[in-house]
């Protein structure tokens, strides 16, 4: 069983909709118990930083969710990756999750200056570039993103990169947690497989 979390700030209706499609079992909750029950967990995540974590704060689940994050899988998803990390610096500085190491920053801070005339937000398909292996990993791959800031850590946190006037981190993972920059759920069959990965883990 996968708990969607229910907290006010999550793209849900898509991610319900592939999970529906490749028949895995899930449940949107936003109880406390039923996360603690469920195999694994789903972070999704739209809009700003900020607004995303004190709505998390509010629910009260953000204990829960570091807890169980320490014995089961977890994927967070767009913003909902981001806030698997330290902080984030979208209007101004932010305590997130703490779960992966490191800090999100915007696009542009990213970019090389030769990349000055790229578009914000990084909207559409782009090519997954592999640096380490993960469970989750499915390859050279074009997935879709929407985003305007993006995850700055260590290598050794990252398993794939999409070059957008920089290497901005796609895939994400430490222990049991990983993180999805784009949409699994808005990238066609190669994005079904991540959740198909996920699932099974």
């Amino acid at each position: 069983m996968i708990a969607i979390i229910d907290y006010g700030a999550g793209n849900i209706f898509s991610i319900m909709n592939a999970l529906n499609y490749i028949g895995a079992e899930y449940v949107l909750t936003n109880s406390a118990d039923v996360i603690s029950d469920a195999h694994r967990l789903i972070l999704p995540g739209v809009g700003a930083f900020p607004e995303a974590m004190e709505k998390l704060r509010k629910s009260g689940l953000t204990d829960i969710i570091k807890s169980n994050a320490k014995v089961k899988p977890l994927l967070g998803i767009c913003l909902g990756m981001q806030m698997l990390f330290d902080c984030s610096y979208e209007f101004e500085k932010t305590s997130g999750l703490g779960l992966i190491p490191g800090e999100v920053i915007p696009l542009r801070e990213m970019w090389s200056d030769s990349a000055s005339k790229l578009d914000v937000p990084h909207m559409g398909w782009n090519k997954l570039e592999v640096i380490n292996d993960c469970p989750l990993n499915i390859g050279e791959e074009y997935v879709y993103f929407v985003h305007s800031y993006a995850a700055r850590c260590e290598d050794g946190y990252i398993c794939a990169y999409c070059d957008y006037g920089g290497k901005v981190p796609a895939l994400v993972y430490k222990d049991g947690v990983y993180g999805a920059q784009f949409h699994p759920e808005k990238s066609g069959e190669k994005g079904l497989e991540i959740l198909r990965k996920f699932s099974n883990l």
